[in-house]
């Protein structure tokens, strides 16, 4: 899966804020459906390459031959804006189980019942769910107590290294901390001119993956306190992760060389990928990385470790930002009983989970496929099976207005990292209060 980054999802929320209007949602008390009887359900989902699609369907076909009176329609290369038109929609041509990429929207997905309560069917099923996800995967998969989706599949991020570059450059292991993660980007970057032969590590938040919530996961932090407020400029993490990323862009160049050399830059998800031309020695980026440069034939051998973390949590080292692929039942399906056999079966059937896992190369949902022996990987995969059931491995909180909050922060961010704004608390200040009032026209 690759996931939908940050920066992407502002139609998405705009499309949901528009849904939140339009969607009275219904319980499974509504659902009168017989599961066992003959029928045809629609699967929507997100993958688009031949790879996963095949993946998508060898799945929904052990689905099938489990459940022989159900037929999966699946629909693919569906992202959140076209889903939501469908949702608001609804009809007999619409989803009854939906996926989206975007973790960050959870938050208004459940409060405003653009995905189904999934409480009574998980109920019904008397499934344990803390004894089958990793903690992380169901806190952002629920909010404020409704659980409107369950976790299929992990991304977990890292840090990709170029070990040719990094014995040519005398270094002999990985950075571990942020301060060491400076001082390697130094020593790796060799400028030419007014650009740069190889640059140790693109900081810029505009950099593919380095955006402010996954550069947050290095810090231990909260995005917001007890009573709902932003504690964007109460919280000292969110403070010290800014000067510690604009003092980098400083120390490596400077904002405006940077962006002339980001501009030089391949596709995210092509084989011209910066990292995979060697453009940059490191790069923090997701589980589906490794595969990408490996099919993209490489001439360097590729380094996998944990992502760097503040100084003064060296304790920590080992976790990461976590996102994935989340699932659920749309509330105008007249079949949610038999969609919630198949949501249970992709998200919590063991070898449904491993088969799946293995065939788009993320990393598994559940704690009983994350130690399956079933599990065929790339030795250095290991790395992100590691990250995803790390105890202080986070992800971005939710809200009620889903990714609008991380979308307002990212927008300070690229204004606060070219140095348009001068005073970093004032700046915090004004954007929590903005964090606030967006929050609060939502409910």
């Amino acid at each position: 899966m690759r996931t939908s980054r940050l920066i992407t999802t502002a139609v998405a929320v705009a499309a949901i804020s528009v849904l939140a209007t339009a969607c009275t949602g219904q319980s499974e008390a509504g659902a009168t459906d017989d599961p066992k009887a003959k029928t045809t359900i629609n699967f929507w989902h997100g993958w688009s390459s031949p790879a996963e699609v095949k993946a998508v369907q060898d799945n929904i076909a052990r689905f099938e031959k489990a459940h022989p009176n159900i037929t999966v329609k699946v629909s693919g290369n569906i992202n959140d804006d076209k889903l939501n038109q469908a949702l608001r929609a609804g009809g007999s041509d619409g989803p009854d189980v939906v996926s989206s990429f975007t973790t960050a929207n959870v938050g208004k997905f459940c409060s405003s019942g653009a995905f189904t309560d999934l409480a009574p069917f998980i109920e019904k099923s008397k499934l344990d769910l803390e004894k089958t996800f990793p903690k992380v995967l169901l806190d952002y998969t629920q909010f404020e107590g409704k659980r409107c989706a369950l976790p299929l599949l992990t991304d977990a991020y890292g840090l990709y290294y170029n070990k040719d570059a990094f014995k040519k450059a005398g270094i002999t292991a990985p950075p571990k901390t942020m301060s060491e993660l400076a001082d390697v980007a130094q020593k790796l970057t060799v400028e030419k001119g007014d650009t740069y032969e190889q640059l140790g590590f693109m900081p810029n938040f505009h950099g593919y993956e380095t955006v402010v919530s996954h550069y947050m996961s290095s810090w231990d932090h909260t995005y917001f306190d007890e009573n709902g407020k932003s504690t964007l400029a109460k919280d000292p993490a969110f403070a010290e992760m800014f000067t510690y990323q604009k003092k980098l862009v400083d120390s490596l160049g400077g904002y405006q060389k940077l962006e002339k050399y980001r501009g030089t830059f391949g596709d995210e998800w092509g084989a011209k990928h910066p990292f995979h031309t060697g453009q940059v020695a490191m790069q923090l980026d997701g589980e589906w990385r490794l595969g990408m440069a490996e099919d993209a034939g490489v001439d360097f051998e590729i380094g996998v470790a944990p992502m760097p973390v503040a100084d003064d949590e060296a304790d920590s080292y080992g976790k990461g930002y976590l996102s994935g692929t989340i699932v659920g039942i749309a509330p105008a399906s007249k079949k949610q009983n038999a969609a919630w056999e198949l949501v249970k079966y992709m998200t919590t059937d063991t070898e449904a989970v491993v088969n799946f896992s293995n065939g788009i190369r993320n990393v598994p949902s559940t704690l009983a496929a994350l130690k399956s022996p079933d599990l065929k990987f790339d030795p250095r995969f290991k790395t992100f099976l590691d990250i995803a059931q790390h105890p202080k491995s986070s992800t971005s909180d939710g809200a009620v207005n889903g990714a609008a909050y991380q979308l307002t922060i990212q927008d300070f961010g690229y204004q606060y990292e070219k140095g348009a704004v001068k005073d970093l608390q004032a700046g915090l200040e004004k954007t929590a209060q903005q964090i606030d009032t967006d929050i609060a026209k939502a409910k």
